[in-house]
């Protein structure tokens, strides 16, 4: 084993390197892994957990830096994977998934060494087949024996998400016959972590920790330990700057390494159970997103498909090679009952509350508290995202119906509405449209009558065109198209329908991204497609001329801009809408004859 001097080194070039992975990004990953970082880091790993047994007969502060050293180099295994495939490839060949099942198993006595590596075995599992095709039923073990675990704390809460999401993306590798245990007792621990309210827990826990401030005599250490939390506090604020809206992954919210406890002092228990609060909160959400999303690629999904990402490219992959276990839906009876049983859509619901006003003033008004403000609002966002696979994946029967779904829209439109103006954040935006959309779909399909007004929408769609996220701009669209082909067979609104008309051309016309003009031309076809009060709109705002002067700039800006910049998945799409376009003007010219 090394010596305490050399550990030390290691410790403090591995603590700089893993700061580096994590806020660096993408790019200063790739050229670590370019540079044959996971060589010594496999080593270091290696010789580390060789030395837990020993260490424990050593001297307690030698135990303790071999296990912190061993920390920051998972922690830095997890950067890596999360960044880089060729690191991912590197993690399958070495076989250091045993390694990391190693820290994890230490979980009674170093939680933030199991964290660390619960964090590394959530984000080498997603989507890694050659990894999934070597566990066993060893490896299965060892998360369930996380996931049975009852350590008191929202640090083993958070342990026990980890172990969750990760369990979930080892689902193909179930036993049949524990499929349906295995998924419940899941959506247990999901259901146990957004069941918290962290908007009264987060001012407990900040009283907490004044009154220990308070009760303990003033010294040099705790002055440092307020510095050293108030930079990581500042860390972790500009670490949830840089995450914003549009950043996903095959259709769903991109994971981020953007948990800084591990740099917090360790006299910032309070701050630490908070953030651990959060970050299970924020990942429950994600596992359930990922739970509920759709096989093939929705309407909504292929606007943020990019031809620069071939990761992106094509439909979700989630549910490849599960065709057995899952229904058209790809909700499976077994994920679908788990979920109702445990009242998730409910508790999503609720999340999407977030921020708690009390929560937010009590961070506001400390330094070092200040980051979970975003945190908060990150919950918020994900719980809407959450609630947009929901509806999208389950039936309006499953959600209670006509009234549970007109109390959803009610609350959707207090979130939106509430204010004197619209929000302009733009990863609330991309959320709660895409919520509101799903929701719209929902109602009309069943002809149940909602709260928000053409008028309201209208206001939104205009707060949406301005926004820079496409998915924003798009998710609004449909919900005009929603909304004018409801309204379209209502005696009396062709009006309206013509203000909705004026405003999708505008949109199809003007708006420099082909995806979005094809989403507008596409709902343009919704709200138009028949009736009176829409032939009479159509006639209004002149749609057929405005048309057949749109077709061949559309078609124009396909060929000159399509291939360039837009993925085979979305030019399929923008050629059906060109085709489609070309059969509407048709039907126009026809109902213009009568």
């Amino acid at each position: 084993m090394k010596t305490t001097t050399m550990i030390r080194t290691v410790q403090l070039e591995s603590c700089w390197r893993k700061n580096l992975s994590a806020c660096g990004g993408h790019e200063v990953c790739e050229d670590m892994v370019k540079h044959d970082v996971m060589t010594p880091l496999t080593a270091l790993l290696r010789e580390c957990c060789a030395g837990f047994e020993t260490s424990a007969l050593s001297m307690k502060e030698q135990k303790n830096t071999v296990e912190d050293v061993t920390n920051e180099a998972v922690n830095l295994l997890w950067n890596l994977c999360e960044s880089s495939s060729q690191a991912l490839s590197v993690f399958n060949k070495a076989g250091l998934l045993d390694v990391v099942l190693q820290c994890l198993e230490r979980h009674p006595h170093n939680v933030e060494l199991a964290i660390s590596a619960a964090h590394c075995l959530h984000t080498v599992t997603e989507d890694n087949p050659e990894l999934l095709c070597s566990l066993n039923a060893a490896v299965l073990g060892v998360l369930e024996n996380v996931l049975l675990s009852s350590e008191p704390g929202f640090a083993h809460l958070l342990l026990r998400t980890l172990a969750a999401g990760a369990v979930w993306n080892m689902k193909s590798s179930l036993p049949a016959a524990r499929q349906a245990q295995t998924l419940n007792a899941v959506a247990a621990i999901l259901a146990q972590s957004l069941e918290l309210d962290a908007g009264t827990l987060i001012p407990e826990l900040r009283q907490a920790e004044e009154t220990r401030y308070a009760s303990a005599p003033a010294s040099a250490d705790t002055e440092e330990d307020h510095g050293a939390g108030n930079e990581a506090a500042e860390e972790m604020d500009e670490d949830e700057e840089e995450g914003g809206a549009g950043q996903k992954r095959k259709g769903k919210p991109a994971k981020v390494n953007n948990d800084f406890s591990d740099f917090l002092p360790r006299g910032k228990e309070e701050l630490r159970e908070a953030t651990a609060l959060l970050t299970a909160q924020q990942t429950s959400l994600e596992i359930i997103v990922n739970m509920c999303c759709s096989d093939d690629p929705s309407d909504d999904e292929w606007e943020e498909t990019s031809s620069s990402d071939e990761s992106e490219a094509g439909p979700d992959a989630l549910c490849d090679g599960l065709s057995g276990l899952m229904s058209p839906l790809c909700l499976s009876a077994e994920v679908h009952g788990a979920l109702i049983n445990h009242s998730i859509p409910e508790k999503v619901l609720k999340k999407t509350q977030f921020p708690s006003r009390e929560a937010a003033d009590v961070c506001h008004h400390n330094p070092s508290w200040k980051g979970l403000i975003k945190k908060m609002q990150r919950v918020q966002y994900r719980a809407l995202t959450c609630l947009h696979n929901i509806l999208s994946a389950m039936d309006a029967e499953s959600l209670g119906g006509a009234t549970a779904l007109q109390g959803v829209a009610q609350h959707l439109s207090t979130l939106v509405f509430g204010a004197t103006e619209i929000p302009k954040e733009e990863e609330f935006l991309e959320a709660v449209t895409g919520a509101m959309r799903s929701l719209l779909q929902m109602i009309a399909t069943k002809n149940i009558p909602q709260c928000m007004s053409p008028q309201q929408l209208m206001s939104l769609s205009e707060a949406a065109t301005r926004c820079d996220v496409v998915s924003v701009r798009v998710n609004a669209l449909a919900i005009l198209g929603i909304t004018g082909s409801t309204l379209a067979k209502e005696k009396g609104a062709a009006e309206t329908l013509q203000m909705i008309g004026n405003a999708l051309l505008q949109v199809a016309s003007k708006d420099a991204n082909l995806v979005v003009n094809g989403e507008a031309l596409d709902a343009l076809f919704d709200v138009f497609a028949d009736g009176e009060e829409a032939e009479m709109a159509a006639k209004n705002i002149q749609l057929l001329p405005a048309l057949k002067a749109l077709q061949p700039v559309f078609k124009a800006k396909i060929r000159k801009e399509g291939r360039g910049k837009y993925s085979p998945e979305q030019l399929c799409v923008l050629d059906n809408i060109k085709v489609n376009l070309r059969r509407f003007i048709g039907y126009l010219e026809t109902v213009v004859k009568k």
